[in-house]
């Protein structure tokens, strides 16, 4: 028997799932028991829904009293720190299968009633963001219970970045966590990727190209809430694949009321036949913008950078074109130049051969670029090749893989020292060199200057010992108890360091060498200058002299009161 048609023992198997009753019960319990069982899954799972660090407890079917009705959620989570539960009641559709608003507003009568903290839906439904619920429900419930939603393909998400990216630090956890990725991979688990833009699709589609769509026409809502949908969709994909909190853009306007962005969308499809979205990967160049043009048939992947601030008009697209040295030639590039009213439009292929062709004017500073890549846009609802959602999830990788992931945003450099060893006046063409008449010897004694003072004869006095100051630079600054004579100082007890270990600044030194000799030669010939020819200094008041009212003109014609 040929052990390659052997079918391998599954810890959560698909087989014997007959419908949909046993496809919910099986996730359900399959999600809550990884959950206990992996702590940094079930971490990444609660902890955004307000839970403490703490031991994780679930349980299945959990039966509560509301009423003279029994109230059975699908699940129960529990997060238990420093003699305090948090609490969180389950309610799980796979499937098809859509939320209920009179269940879930059951739910959250109970989370009230017990003091649980939570209530959890999990179904394939994709809110448009980060925070809204796909139901409705009464506002006066959510006083002192929160309302979260996930995906399932949210939860399928979490568990591949902390399985692939994050990494499971225990070896069996990781293994009983990739059993649960397997599970929710295997479409009998009921829990789905976005796979439907849904019955309104080919209607609402038919209108745009008749251009006889209305805001009041019935599928409308339905194709506008499918499109948040896939947007969400994709960039949880991505996510995936890259290990990152890919997010879809909104304004903070959108997020406290997505009823805007809905309008929003619906009105753009209504009068341009357009689909739009945004969505933001970290650390990329820019966030990249989804154009679905269902008139044009097309589907366009842009994003904006700047251009550098530094160099040539030329040398700044080609700072650009080299990035894109793989990139496809059909991309278009566009640069915008200050005080310019339109862009420069112009293949990759073409703009390779020649930057100026995206200059309007060479003397014009750049000020950005847009690279945009445009592909078929799919009209079947469905996945798979000729259907929307493919083509835009491809176009969406594609575009990334081949653009976004290689552009670097410019930063500028670092400021330089000038070459050769110059200084900055000598690298300018200033010469700060005296006349050479000014440079002539002169005594101190000729300028008035008195003779430098020994400090050292300040610190130990005319009367000092000259043994004394030999004995303390030997000593510690401690006097024997018995003797009163300095003790010996420590023995360094460190070792120098080898040559080969040292840096040679020997070119440093000698630029400061060149500083310094300049500045010795300007103070040399600011000595000898002739008394006539310096600006005579005010001197102040002698201490206790009563200050008058005197005038005296210093060069330059300033009248300084004294």
């Amino acid at each position: 028997m040929g052990e390659e048609h052997w079918q391998a023992a599954r810890l959560i198997p698909t087989s014997g799932i007959s419908g949909s009753d046993e496809a919910e019960r099986r996730a359900t319990s399959a999600l809550l028991a990884v959950m206990g069982a992996v702590r940094e899954f079930g971490a990444a799972i609660v902890r955004p829904l307000g839970a403490p660090a703490g031991a994780l407890a679930t349980y299945i079917e959990v039966p509560f009293k509301l009423g003279d009705r029994d109230v059975r959620p699908d699940g129960v989570i529990q997060v238990s720190r420093a003699g305090r539960t948090w609490t969180a009641l389950v309610e799980v559709k796979t499937g098809d299968m859509a939320l209920g608003r009179d269940q879930v507003e059951a739910y959250l009568d109970v989370a009230r009633e017990t003091g649980a903290d939570v209530v959890l839906t999990i179904s394939n439904h994709l809110s448009p963001a980060p925070g809204v619920h796909p139901v409705d429900v009464d506002k006066r419930r959510l006083k002192r219970v929160e309302l979260h939603h996930l995906s399932w393909a949210e939860v399928l998400t979490i568990a591949v970045q902390q399985r692939v990216h994050r990494g499971v630090g225990d070896p069996d956890q990781a293994w009983i966590l990739t059993e649960l990725i397997r599970y929710l991979e295997h479409p009998k688990s009921g829990a789905l990727d976005f796979t439907d833009m849904g019955g309104s699709w080919v209607s609402v589609r038919e209108a745009v190209l008749a251009g006889t769509l209305r805001g009041s026409d019935k599928g409308l809502g339905d194709v506008v809430s499918r499109w948040e949908q896939l947007l969400r969709f994709a960039a949880l994909r991505l996510g995936r694949e890259l290990g990152s909190d890919v997010q879809v853009v909104l304004s903070r306007k959108e997020m406290a009321d997505p009823t805007l962005r809905f309008a929003d969308v619906s009105a753009q499809l209504v009068e341009r036949g357009q689909l739009r979205g945004t969505i933001r990967i970290p650390d990329a160049v820019g966030p990249v913008q989804v154009l679905a043009d269902l008139r044009a048939g097309t589907v366009t992947m842009s994003v904006d950078l700047d251009a550098p601030r530094e160099g040539r008009p030329t040398t700044r697209v080609n700072w650009l074109t080299r990035q894109l040295k793989d990139a496809p030639g059909g991309l278009r590039l566009e640069a915008w130049s200050l005080g310019a009213r339109s862009s420069m439009s112009e293949l990759l292929d073409k703009v390779r051969e020649d930057p100026n062709l995206l200059l309007d004017d060479p003397r014009r500073e750049l000020r950005s670029f847009r690279i945009s890549a445009v592909s078929p846009l799919g009209t079947k609802r469905g996945t798979g090749r000729g259907a929307l959602i493919d083509s835009v999830l491809s176009a969406l990788d594609g575009f990334y893989e081949a653009v976004v992931q290689n552009i670097h945003a410019w930063n500028p450099k670092a400021p330089q020292l000038p070459r050769g060893g110059q200084l900055a006046t000598e690298a300018a063409g200033i010469d700060i060199t005296p006349p050479p008449d000014d440079l002539t010897e002169a005594s101190a004694d000729d300028l008035g200057i008195d003779e430098p003072i020994d400090q050292q004869e300040i610190d130990q006095g005319p009367d000092a010992d000259p043994t004394a100051v030999q004995s303390s630079a030997e000593g510690d600054g401690h006097p024997d108890e018995n003797t009163g004579a300095a003790l010996p100082a420590p023995a360094m007890s460190w070792a120098a360091p080898d040559a080969a270990q040292l840096v040679d600044w020997s070119a440093a030194q000698d630029r400061l060498d060149r500083e310094r000799d300049h500045d010795a030669a300007s103070d040399e010939g600011a000595l000898q200058q002739p008394a006539a020819d310096r600006a005579p200094v005010p001197l102040a008041p002698p201490v206790g002299a009563p200050v008058g009212h005197s005038h005296s003109m210093v060069p330059g014609g300033l009248d300084v009161m004294s």
